[in-house]
């Protein structure tokens, strides 16, 4: 079962426009608290995970923020190193084994979406699980959906069901990539190809805040949870 949570804090958040011209995004605040807080108060419901963030653009926000949070820092530099780069930059500070890696632009109302994670996980079978959710609860979402998911579970790229953010990985693949700069869907196709690549469909809400209009959006969703 993982033990570790990756947090993914180290964007350029340029969707956001204004917004993020003097900080970073997941500090900008949704219903009175940063968007980081929201995916650790998801963490601090879930059980005790070792937490990692990354950092780079405002990074020394990112860890003043964070300060007394029981949460280390992964800062990214001279280059912003993606996904990937970045979750395998971090592993130092996560040990061996899946980890949790979560998104820090988006809002989920609903179960707790990592203990449905872990309840589904089956490292026999699974290199990866990813949660999505149909489009029809991916609140603020603009286009289609990422993949489509099997009757056993397993996804392919296309379809109505959008990837939320949070997943659990196995994290050896990682070690064999030589780009230093990479997104972590190079390891997902290879996980693919290999039908080890799994997801599960997420029974709440959920609410893309990479945007502008994703803030207002979220929190009349959070409004109608209470």
């Amino acid at each position: 079962m993982p033990d570790a949570l990756m947090l993914f804090a180290a964007g350029f958040g340029t969707r956001m426009g204004a917004l993020t011209a003097e900080r970073p995004k997941p500090l900008v605040p949704v219903a009175g608290k940063p968007l980081i807080d929201h995916a650790l108060a998801l963490a601090d419901t879930y059980g005790p995970l070792r937490r990692v963030a990354n950092a780079h653009y405002h990074a020394d926000q990112i860890a003043a923020h964070l300060t007394g949070r029981d949460v280390a820092i992964s800062v990214e530099t001279p280059q912003i190193l993606d996904t990937g780069g970045g979750l395998r930059a971090a592993l130092p500070l996560l040990g061996d084994g899946p980890v949790f890696t979560m998104n820090t632009d988006a809002i989920l109302t609903g179960p707790n979406p990592l203990r449905l994670l872990a309840e589904a996980w089956r490292p026999e079978t699974m290199d990866a699980l990813l949660l999505c959710v149909p489009l029809a609860r991916a609140v603020g979402r603009k286009g289609d959906g990422d993949f489509t998911l099997s009757q056993d579970g397993k996804i392919s790229r296309s379809g109505d069901s959008v990837y939320t953010g949070l997943q659990i990985i196995k994290t050896d693949g990682l070690l064999g990539i030589d780009e230093t700069a990479f997104s972590l869907n190079l390891l997902w196709n290879r996980m693919a190809e290999n039908g080890r690549l799994h997801g599960l469909s997420y029974p709440g809400q959920w609410c893309d805040v990479g945007h502008p209009e994703g803030i207002s959006l979220a929190e009349t969703m959070l409004a109608a949870d209470v």
